[in-house]
């Protein structure tokens, strides 16, 4: 066969960094094909191109529907060196040695409001996903880069002749998950409308993917294999886009605790706030002021639950805040949106302790889905995400709820909402005061916040209470009141609620009804 150049072959939808990534490649002596609007693009910043039309002999058509799916560019892409040699000259295949591909936007297109079905099937790509897994397979023999944020690193192995077959089979399975993750997608989103095109709201099949970020030592226990995996594009301000700063690596319990923490922070934003948090339950949060008081309120909840805790804030951590809580507690882990200057030197002296710094997160959190695995298969769900006003209440009861009352009973709900069911919460003055989790009847969650806020010596005169679902009974009531609570929050919707309602009015407390319950499991 006559010598050619190398063969590169470029056809992509997201354009970032492939102007530079290509002229180094021509730079290295690699001949660059390519299609449609990569070629344009390449064209315009004045770098060598052959379109794939030219190279093949046979046009675009259908829209361009079809362009790349033919023997000349899948021969040469799948081509086995030192085997198919012969076959290649009797049908002038070239090798193509080099593929940079990326798909058709799907996932944006279906993001966009009003796509309609037929925009969403358009942006199908069908050439993108053959060439991807052809140059995957043969990954013994061609370099295939779908993610642009490998090409600095990848032209620098090209020019220097330097890529081995470890790393070509990296890049390989990256773009098998990368096409895997394309078809779920599609397939979510087809499966997403009944026959007769109406949304069904959730789809028939749900493949979602997740890439290994961590690896750990261990699991819940030390006998249980773990790694923390995260999604493709993770939120901002999520566990997930969490920088560490210093301290130990963080271990399972760690990630889902500083999760809850995280979550349960992100509801409060008109003033600095702390949440507190043990075994994905807050054991105590606060507002106030200043970050360092929010800490304080917060911690003296239940500072024996606090010690070994996840603390989160959100507003900066400040060195004065920072100062307090590591003289005063053990802590595993701290996160804030971001940390003032000196923080980190502070945190510094005990070397062990994870210090987090999430990013800001966005205002509303965006819609998603809430994944809990069963054996042999998934619970999903939205994630719960309502977010209750006052106009959204009613009072029911015949004493309407004090300003200071109606503060203290939104501030609980929301921090109900954060607690695993049962769940009750005692606050005041913008703190929690008792919290009551996890118990298997409403009562003993009651008596347990009671107990706590006892223990620390934490008045329950006057204050508030929320319950994430309605009182079966009126013994929650009879025990709230018995505490000194003089208002109460909870859905309302029981079989018994003028029971509970007229047991409100006896002991004369504000009672409000919101129509939504928390179960958090």
């Amino acid at each position: 066969m006559t010598a050619h150049k190398p063969l590169a072959l470029i056809s992509v939808s997201d354009k970032s960094g492939v102007e530079v990534f290509a002229r180094g490649l021509v730079e290295a002596g690699y001949e660059i094909l390519s299609t449609g609007g990569s070629a344009n693009c390449l064209k315009a910043s004045n770098i060598a191109v052959t379109d794939v039309s030219a190279y093949t002999g046979f046009p675009e058509i259908m829209g361009g529907r079809v362009k790349t799916l033919q023997p000349l560019i899948h021969g040469g892409i799948l081509a086995r060196r030192g085997t198919d040699e012969a076959v290649m000259a009797d049908h002038n295949i070239r090798p193509i040695d080099v593929v940079a591909v990326n798909l058709y936007p799907f996932e944006e297109t279906i993001a966009r409001p009003g796509c309609s079905p037929e925009e969403a099937i358009e942006n199908i790509d069908i050439g993108g996903p053959a060439m991807v897994r052809a140059a995957a397979k043969n990954h013994a023999d061609v370099t295939l880069i779908v993610d642009p944020a490998d090409y600095p690193e990848m032209l620098i192995r090209l020019q220097a002749d330097d890529m081995d077959l470890a790393s070509r089979r990296h890049l390989a399975t990256k773009a098998f998950a990368h096409t895997a993750r394309y078809d779920g997608l599609i397939a979510a989103y087809l499966s997403s409308y009944d026959e007769t095109g109406e949304e069904t709201g959730l789809p028939g099949f749900y493949t979602p993917q997740f890439e290994q970020k961590q690896t750990m030592r261990y699991g819940e226990n030390p006998h249980q294999r773990a790694a923390f995996y995260t999604e493709a594009s993770p939120i901002a301000g999520s566990i997930a886009m969490a920088k560490q700063v210093q301290g130990k690596a963080l271990s399972f319990n760690n990630i889902a605790d500083a999760d809850a923490a995280l979550e349960a922070i992100k509801l409060f934003s008109e003033l600095p706030a702390c949440v507190i948090v043990k075994h994905a339950n807050p054991c105590g949060v606060a507002q106030a002021k200043t970050l360092g008081e929010a800490y304080q309120r917060a911690f003296a909840t239940d500072p024996t639950s606090s010690f070994g805790g996840i603390i989160a804030f959100n507003r900066a951590l400040d060195t004065g805040t920072a100062e307090q809580i590591l003289n005063q507690q053990f802590v595993e882990v701290v996160i804030a949106p971001a940390i003032e200057d000196g923080v980190s030197e502070i945190f510094a002296a005990k070397k062990n302790v994870r210090l987090l710094v999430s990013g800001e997160w966005p205002a509303t959190s965006p819609a998603s889905l809430d994944i809990k695995k069963v054996n042999g298969g998934l619970l999903v769900q939205d994630r719960d995400l309502h977010i209750l006003s006052r106009t959204d209440c009613k009072t029911v009861s015949q004493r309407i709820p004090t300003e200071a009352e109606w503060a203290d009973l939104l501030f609980a709900w929301k921090v109900a909402q954060m607690v695993k069911s049962n769940a009750i919460v005692y606050a005041g003055d913008g703190r929690t005061l008792g919290v009551g989790a996890g118990q298997m009847s409403r009562i003993d969650s009651a008596r347990i916040a009671r107990w706590k806020a006892s223990d620390t010596k934490l008045s329950l005169l006057g204050v508030a209470m929320a319950s994430d679902a309605f009182f079966p009974f009126r013994d929650g009531i009879d025990s709230a009141a018995d505490a000194g609570v003089k208002a109460i929050i909870h859905p309302g919707g029981s079989i018994r609620d003028e029971e509970i309602i007229t047991a409100a009015d006896e002991h004369d407390i504000a009672m409000v009804f919101t129509g939504i319950r928390h179960f958090r499991h």
